[in-house]
């Protein structure tokens, strides 16, 4: 039997040993992230939060419920650090971490941390981090709704393609 091999090589993406990235299901801390994106060498750190909306398109929102494919979540979390290495080598530090399971309002979902000496490359380097992942990670998440009848619906929402429709998931 022939085995069948990708056409390109994959290559291991090895993130720097001050980076950090995590798929948990445990709150996450604004104040740990912001540690571990801490450096002397930095004039700035820049941590974008995402938290759970109490509306999606005015429907009111209880929950939502994620679920990620992490070996791969990890991937492309190792490659957007690459990556911003690349447009900014100055970054000191990357961090991403994005909770799995349900959350309610309020709760922080992904947290990302770009420390940097200047603020404007750590700006621009959180913003593509961010878009980067909503854009290419395998993380879904089901938002949960309450209806007029008090009754629970819910729906899958790839992130992914809330970016590319240009809905404001």
């Amino acid at each position: 039997m022939e085995s069948v091999l990708p056409s390109t090589p994959i290559v291991a993406i090895k993130p720097k040993i001050e980076d950090s990235f995590a798929i948990t299901f445990a709150p996450l801390s604004l104040e740990e992230i912001y540690a571990l994106a801490d450096d002397s060498a930095n004039g700035a750190v820049v941590v974008m939060s995402g938290m759970v909306r109490n509306q999606t398109d005015g429907k009111p929102v209880v929950a939502l419920e994620y679920q990620a494919y992490e070996p791969m979540a990890l991937r492309v979390f190792y490659q957007i650090a690459a990556d911003i290495r690349s447009a900014w080598p100055a970054a000191n530090r990357v961090v991403i971490h994005h909770r799995i399971g349900r959350l309610q309002v309020g709760q922080i979902s992904v947290l990302v941390a770009i420390g940097c000496p200047h603020r404007s490359e750590a700006f621009e380097a959180c913003r593509y981090a961010i878009d980067t992942l909503k854009h290419n990670a395998p993380i879904w998440k089901k938002e949960w709704y309450s209806e007029l009848d008090g009754k629970l619906s819910s729906s899958w929402v790839s992130i992914g393609a809330c970016e590319q429709s240009g809905q404001n998931c």
